[in-house]
């Protein structure tokens, strides 16, 4: 069982100044490998600035960035293969973009809209909720029914530390060792749930610690270390995936922003520490480290900078679209065959409509 315990330290593959160590467990991802991934952190930190801007132009609802934290989204979704599926949680929408689904179908749920915005089997992307810890469970019984159905699937379960207080988790990690079943649970400990600090969720010496006790191997990883994630989460989906069950894979990252945009998180820490994350930013990093290394360019910097734009444009253009709303949506989608009730309601609010359109022309 000593196998299953974390390392005393996250794995650290590239430290914050961008130079590179070795590690006989986790071998460093190619050149090209990290490349593409440092595309994909341009793009993640552009599209959470958008959003934060579109929050304050009253076209998103609310929007919780993952500014800092956009390492752990892309290491998730490049761990995976076509066929996995992605249970993100409602902090992982550039994860969500990544996998394949339209940025502007991504920000749906929200801008408050009654549904997710995509198709889950299109992307092989579970609808993103804001209950903690309620997709863990959903991703456990989707692994369950791929065993049974002999599909080689693997889920890639997200979380954030304040869902490991939930019941949701223990029944989820417990029923997926149980089980032995191919599921990857990633918990993204970004030091608080909402306004309540780690120390005040758990006495554990870290949330990878917990995993022992289920009967399930626990690491940890330094969640702005892109090389280090895509190598640690890597090899829990390969080991989903050869049949040696479920891991519990900790990433230790920070929250640069608030929780959302209702929150004001000068209440509860101090600036001075969130400052003292600043320098150990994911994409900072990874651009210091490809820099020296002579694979990042300042041509191919650009070009993944326009390519960023292109899109935050392009979600910009999308929600600055007023959407055309039909009040007969809130009976439409209840039932196959709505009761008795439920057309009174309807009709109800027709003739109310039409009274007020009648009024209006008057």
């Amino acid at each position: 069982m000593n196998d299953y315990l974390p390392r005393e330290t996250p794995v650290q593959l590239i430290d914050p100044s961008g130079a590179l160590s070795t590690d006989e467990s986790y071998p460093a991802p190619t050149d090209a490998a990290l490349l593409e991934g440092f595309r994909s952190l341009v793009i993640g930190r552009r599209v959470n600035d958008q959003c934060n801007a579109l929050v304050r132009q009253g076209r998103l609802a609310v929007y919780p960035s993952s500014h800092g934290q956009e390492a752990c989204q892309v290491a998730a979704v490049s761990a995976l293969e076509p066929g996995d599926w992605l249970f993100p949680t409602y902090r992982d929408s550039v994860a969500v973009m990544l996998r394949g689904v339209a940025p502007a179908d991504a920000m749906v749920l929200l801008k408050g809209d009654w549904h997710s915005g995509y198709d889950p089997h299109d992307h092989h992307v579970a609808p993103q909720a804001t209950p903690l810890a309620t997709q863990l469970l959903h991703a456990v019984g989707f692994a369950h029914a791929a065993v049974l159905k002999g599909e080689p699937t693997v889920v890639l379960a997200m979380c954030g530390d304040g869902a490991t207080s939930e019941g949701d988790f223990h029944e989820s990690l417990n029923f997926a060792a149980v089980y032995h079943l191919p599921v990857v649970f990633f918990v993204q400990n970004n030091e608080f749930a909402i306004s309540v600090p780690l120390a005040r969720q758990s006495a554990a010496e870290s949330l990878a610690h917990k995993a022992i006790g289920y009967g399930m191997p626990g690491e940890r990883v330094d969640g702005n270390d892109l090389a280090a994630l895509e190598s640690v989460v890597g090899a829990a989906v390969a080991r989903a995936r050869a049949g040696g069950g479920p891991t519990l894979v900790e990433a230790h990252t920070y929250r640069m922003q608030a929780h959302t945009n209702a929150d004001d998180d000068t209440r509860y820490r101090a600036g001075s520490e969130v400052q003292a994350w600043v320098a150990r930013d994911p994409l900072t990093r990874l651009r210091n480290h490809l820099t020296a290394a002579g694979v990042l360019t300042a041509d191919i910097e650009s070009a993944f900078a326009g390519e960023a734009d292109a899109i935050a444009s392009t979600l910009r253009e999308a929600l600055n679209t007023d959407a055309q709303l039909d009040p007969q949506d809130l009976f439409r989608f209840v039932y196959v065959t709505p009761s008795t009730q439920l057309d009174e309601q309807a009709a109800q609010l027709r003739d109310e409509l039409d009274r007020t359109a009648e009024e209006a022309r008057a």
